[in-house]
């Protein structure tokens, strides 16, 4: 007999009911799509299928983790690792239709892991965006190794159409405890002290070490098996989007990208080809008009990892 789980375990589950209601959320389309039409809608299809039925020039930010070059399993869909220069063909395959829906000031967070670097670097190159970093994220999760090093990070590279693009600095700060604080003449250099510690807010860098990794006791936490944190994504979101903005995500997963959208007052839009994926967005999606939190972000700055799990 199967185990109940834990009451602590608070990865999202759907009931027979919900899954009769959450359908509707969703839907296949087969026209060309308005801009007013694709605001706050996802739709269930393949990329492919789909990227020609979207407006031009009407995204401002756009989110993409499609399959790293791993053997994956994603329910019914299944990736293969390629070569380099079979997966460099596959990411132009689809940043060159994309591109069309770019604004000419928008920007784009693209997902990897250290073993397609190069194909990455390459295929934003050749597809025309300009590239403005790679930001690396520590994952405390990660399988050991005894003849190579533990793999324990992966990476977001960050580009734009042009020269004329949004990056709001301020609004990611990271709020870190000080462990050795300066005065100048008595007075706190900046830092400021509140009642739980010595606090600065520093600079967002290309190297995110305060990420947590969803897990079963996180109520955001899903059984897709490649969830990025709401976290992570409210980083991407708040840097490069104002309120109001159009946040596309063309292999939206469980919905990370547009549910952090939402709580951060954005416009969103996504398309996902499994139906459970879909389903799995349409709660958290409503879920979060009522509550907007995103663990680790207190509305003005990002906390340290674990920082009161807050």
């Amino acid at each position: 007999m199967a185990s109940s789980p834990s009451p602590r375990n608070k990865t999202l589950s759907l009931s027979s009911e919900e899954r009769e209601r959450f359908v509707t959320y969703f839907s296949t389309p087969e026209k060309a799509l308005s801009a007013e039409e694709i605001r706050n809608s996802f739709f269930k299809g393949d990329l492919f299928s789909l990227v020609d039925l979207f407006p031009s020039g009407c995204v401002d930010l756009m989110i993409l983790d499609p399959p790293y070059n791993l053997d994956k399993d994603f329910r019914g869909f299944s990736f293969r690792k390629q070569s380099t220069s079979a997966y460099l063909a596959y990411l132009k395959s689809f940043l060159i239709p994309l591109k069309r829906l770019l604004k000419e000031d928008a920007s784009l967070y693209l997902c990897g892991d250290w073993n397609s670097c190069g194909a990455i670097f390459s295929a934003l190159e050749e597809t025309g965006f300009i590239i403005r970093n790679r930001i690396t994220w520590q994952r405390e999760k990660g399988r050991g190794a005894k003849q190579n090093w533990k793999n324990c990070a992966e990476d977001i590279w960050f580009a734009t159409c042009s020269d004329d693009y949004y990056f709001n600095a301020d609004a990611v700060r990271l709020r870190k405890k000080v462990i050795a604080p300066y005065r100048d003449n008595g007075v706190p250099k900046d830092w400021e002290e509140t009642g739980e510690g010595k606090f600065r807010l520093t600079a967002p860098s290309n190297f995110l070490n305060d990420i947590t990794v969803p897990y079963w006791s996180m109520p955001e936490n899903t059984l897709h098996p490649t969830q990025k944190p709401e976290k992570l994504i409210a980083k991407l979101i708040l840097a490069s989007s104002r309120k109001g903005d159009l946040v596309f995500d063309p292999f939206a997963g469980s919905g990370t990208s547009l549910v952090t959208a939402r709580k951060l007052e954005r416009d969103f839009c996504g398309i996902e080809q499994e139906e459970e994926y879909c389903l799995y967005t349409a709660k958290r999606l409503e879920k979060a008009l009522q509550d907007k939190h995103i663990q680790g972000y207190d509305g003005e700055a990002f906390l340290e990892r674990n920082a009161g799990n807050k």
